[in-house]
């Protein structure tokens, strides 16, 4: 039984990787279609409390006129005014950094008020201030009492907040600035490919190679500008089905079993539902990208088995930008190759694994590419 309720309650689950992203999917998408102030910040403590399974979450913003803090939305309680710095949440916005505790009560920083006010107890508290595009705090959230057995938020739950802070905070100038907020799509993308490839021990980098390669050969083929930009934006989740695949599989350091392989293969399919119900243009174009990277030109990749045309050409350039990047990088089951090997190997695979005109327009554009190379270079190896 939860000690801030005073009903018995039964106490919950963190959200799995492939719950998270549906959560993160489904709030961002009716955020960006949203431009009422006040309803996009009721979606944005939805999606907080949901992120990081807590009873509510509070979004503050800052009342320069009055030196005040406030709350336009906090769940099951009316607005909220507090003097600017005071409380934790107060402590966070004038520091500009994230606290979370246990124990509410066990911090002198902590407001007791509202609790007076409500009957409510508040035990474990989470906060993280928000920013703008020029990196002011304007605000924060605030997660209040973890609802799982332990009661207390971790730091998993401190990264997860802090990505929706991120994007909300953009947000929010965005709305009030009646402004697009598709740039702030890409970050949330990149982002989570992020945590894909994180997930087996690759390092951020190379999601961001792979989007620079994937966008310097879509140029290089002649797609419009903004075609090429939203490919660049999309590739980045090309193996963000890798969140529902086991560790065992992805960390392995020797050669994976047929049926451990059979398994790694379904992160595709699992990329491409994950991604494939949403209305937004890059969203759809990574499904695509997360479904289709690993078919090739002569039929025998996976999962479909699709050939030359059939495969759509944003997985022609991934395949060809992912594999060059791998290739290239250490990982925990092999060594990276030298440069001359993997161009070999390219042009073998031409016509076989490789779309012909990407390959030739690789080795066109093979000075650019070796330039993202040069200046995204992994600073640490991998364990």
């Amino acid at each position: 039984m939860y000690e801030y309720f005073n009903e018995p309650f039964s106490f919950k689950l963190d959200l799995t990787p492939e719950q998270m992203l549906k959560v993160i999917f489904e709030y961002t998408a009716k955020i960006a279609t949203e431009k009422k102030l006040e309803n996009v910040l009721v979606l944005m403590a939805n999606m907080g409390r949901d992120m990081v399974v807590a009873d509510r979450c509070t979004v503050w913003l800052i009342d320069a006129a009055n030196n005040e803090l406030f709350t336009v939305v906090t769940h099951a309680i009316g607005e909220i005014r507090i003097p600017y710095g005071s409380g934790l949440v107060g402590s966070a916005i004038s520091t500009g950094q994230p606290i979370f505790i246990d124990d509410a009560y066990g911090d002198p920083r902590h407001n007791p008020e509202s609790d007076k006010k409500t009957g409510y107890r508040t035990k474990s508290i989470m906060t993280i201030p928000f920013r703008n595009n020029q990196g002011e705090v304007i605000g924060a959230y605030q997660a209040i009492n973890k609802l799982t057995q332990k009661q207390s938020f971790s730091t998993q739950d401190m990264d997860y907040l802090t990505l929706a802070a991120a994007y909300s905070g953009k947000s929010l100038e965005s709305i009030m600035l009646h402004q697009e907020i598709i740039e702030t799509q890409k970050e949330i993308i990149l982002a989570m490919g992020n945590i894909g490839e994180g997930r087996s021990k690759e390092t951020g980098n190379h999601v961001k190679r792979v989007a620079q390669y994937s966008y310097i050969l879509a140029a290089g083929l002649g797609m419009s500008q903004i075609e090429a930009e939203r490919l660049r934006s999309a590739s980045p989740m090309h193996d963000i089905g890798k969140v529902a695949i086991p560790d065992a599989i992805l960390q392995k350091p020797g050669k994976l079993t047929a049926a451990e392989f059979e398994q790694m293969k379904e992160h595709c399919t699992i990329g491409y539902r994950l991604l494939r119900k949403s209305k937004r243009q890059l969203l759809q174009a990574a499904a695509i990208v997360a479904w289709q990277h690993h078919e090739k030109w002569d039929g025998t990749g996976y999962p479909q088995g699709l050939a030359g045309e059939n495969i759509h050409i944003y997985g022609r350039i991934t395949a060809l930008a992912d594999v060059f990047d791998a290739l290239g990088s250490a990982r925990a089951y092999k060594e990276a190759w030298p440069l001359e090997r993997i161009l070999q190997l390219i042009k073998e695979e031409r016509g076989r694994h490789f779309d012909p005109r990407v390959v030739d327009v690789f080795f066109e554009q093979l000075p650019l590419i070796l330039d993202v190379r040069e200046q995204n270079e992994d600073l640490f190896e991998t364990e």
